[in-house]
C-alpha cells in the first residue's frame, strides 16, 4: 500500500504543474500578443495612404492602403542595395574578428595560472570607465591611423567590448570544467590547442549570444559612418536611411516644391509613412534572424551566469 502512495503522489504533482504550466503559457502568449501589436502597427503605417494617416493617425486596419512611403525609401534602389552589401559586411568582419579576439582575451584571463591575469583585468575594465572623447578619437583615427573614409573604422573600434569579454569569460570560468585543461595539458597540449579544440567548441552557446548582441549593435551603427565615411559605396544602411529622413525633413520644410516632385509621391510628401518603411527595412532582417540565434541566446548568458 505504501508503495501504491508513493506511485501516486509524483503523479498528482505532474499534473497541478502542468496545469500550472498552461496558465503561465497563456499569459506569456497574452503578453506576447501584445508585445508583437506595435510591430505590426510598423508594418501596416508602412503602407497606410498619408492623408489616411494625417486624418486618421495610426491604424492596424486602415481605410486606404498605399505604397507611396514605401515607394520613397525604395527609389534609392541602387544606393539601398550598395548600404545593404556594406551593412552585412561590416556585420559579418565586425563579428568574427570580435568573437575571435574576445574569446583569446577572455580564455586567457580566466586561467589562473597566467601571470598577467590581474593585469590584464584592470586593463579590461578601464575603457569601462574612462573615454579619450569623440575629438580626441577622431584626431587619432584619421591623422595618425588614417582609416578616414574606409571600411576598417567601421569595424575596428566597436569589435570589442568589455561587457562581452566578461560574458565569455564568465562562461569559461563556470561552465568549462578546469579539470578538462588539466588533462589536456596533462596530454602535452600547449595553450593555444588547448583553447581552439577544447574550450573555443564548448563556447558555441556563448559566442553565439554574445554574437547575435555584436550583430545587433553593427546593423544598428550610423555614428562613426556619419562622422568618417564620406563616399557613397562606403555607406551604410543606417547612414542611408538618416539620408532619406532628412531628405523627406527638407521637402517638408521647403514650401518651394516643385509640383513635380509632389506629384511622384503621390501629391503628398510620405513623412508619417516613410518613417515607418524606414523602420520597417532597418528592423526586418534582425526580426527574421532572431528566432534562429533565440535558443543559444538564453542559454549563453544563463549557463554562463550560475556556477555549476
Amino acid at each position: 500500500m505504501a508503495k501504491k502512495n508513493l506511485d501516486l503522489a509524483p503523479s498528482g504533482k505532474k499534473q497541478k504543474f502542468t496545469v500550472g504550466q498552461f496558465f503561465l503559457g497563456l499569459i506569456l502568449l497574452i503578453y506576447t500578443l501584445f508585445c508583437f501589436l506595435p510591430v505590426l502597427l510598423v508594418v501596416t503605417s508602412a503602407f497606410t495612404d498619408e492623408k489616411t494617416l494625417s486624418q486618421n493617425g495610426f491604424s492596424l486596419f486602415p481605410e486606404k492602403w498605399s505604397m507611396v512611403g514605401m515607394n520613397a525609401v525604395l527609389k534609392y534602389g541602387k544606393q539601398l542595395a550598395i548600404s545593404y552589401g556594406v551593412t552585412i559586411g561590416i556585420t559579418v568582419a565586425g563579428v568574427v574578428i570580435g568573437l575571435f579576439v574576445m574569446s583569446l582575451f577572455a580564455y586567457a584571463i580566466s586561467r589562473r595560472d597566467f601571470e598577467f591575469r590581474k593585469f590584464l583585468n584592470i586593463y579590461l575594465i578601464i575603457p569601462m570607465l574612462f573615454s579619450g572623447g569623440q575629438l580626441s578619437c577622431y584626431i587619432i583615427y584619421t591623422s595618425m591611423y588614417g582609416l578616414k573614409d574606409t571600411f576598417a573604422l567601421l569595424v575596428l573600434p566597436i569589435c570589442v567590448s568589455t561587457m562581452n569579454v566578461v560574458i565569455l569569460r564568465t562562461y569559461i570560468a563556470n561552465s568549462i570544467p578546469e579539470e578538462l585543461m588539466e588533462a589536456a595539458k596533462i596530454d602535452g597540449a600547449g595553450e593555444y590547442r588547448t583553447f581552439f579544440q577544447i574550450t573555443f567548441p564548448l563556447l558555441k552557446p556563448s559566442l553565439a549570444a554574445v554574437g547575435f548582441m555584436m550583430a545587433t549593435m553593427y546593423w544598428n551603427e550610423w555614428q562613426n559612418a556619419l562622422l568618417y565615411i564620406t563616399s557613397d559605396k562606403k555607406k551604410p544602411l543606417q547612414l542611408l536611411l538618416v539620408s532619406i529622413q532628412k531628405s523627406i525633413e527638407f521637402l517638408l520644410n521647403n514650401t518651394n516644391v516643385p509640383s513635380s516632385v509632389k506629384a511622384a509621391m503621390g501629391g503628398t510628401i510620405p513623412q508619417y509613412s516613410s518613417t515607418m518603411a524606414t523602420v520597417l527595412i532597418v528592423v526586418g532582417p534582425i526580426v527574421i534572424v532572431y528566432p534562429f540565434f533565440q535558443k543559444y541566446f538564453v542559454k549563453g548568458l544563463t549557463v554562463g551566469s550560475v556556477k555549476g
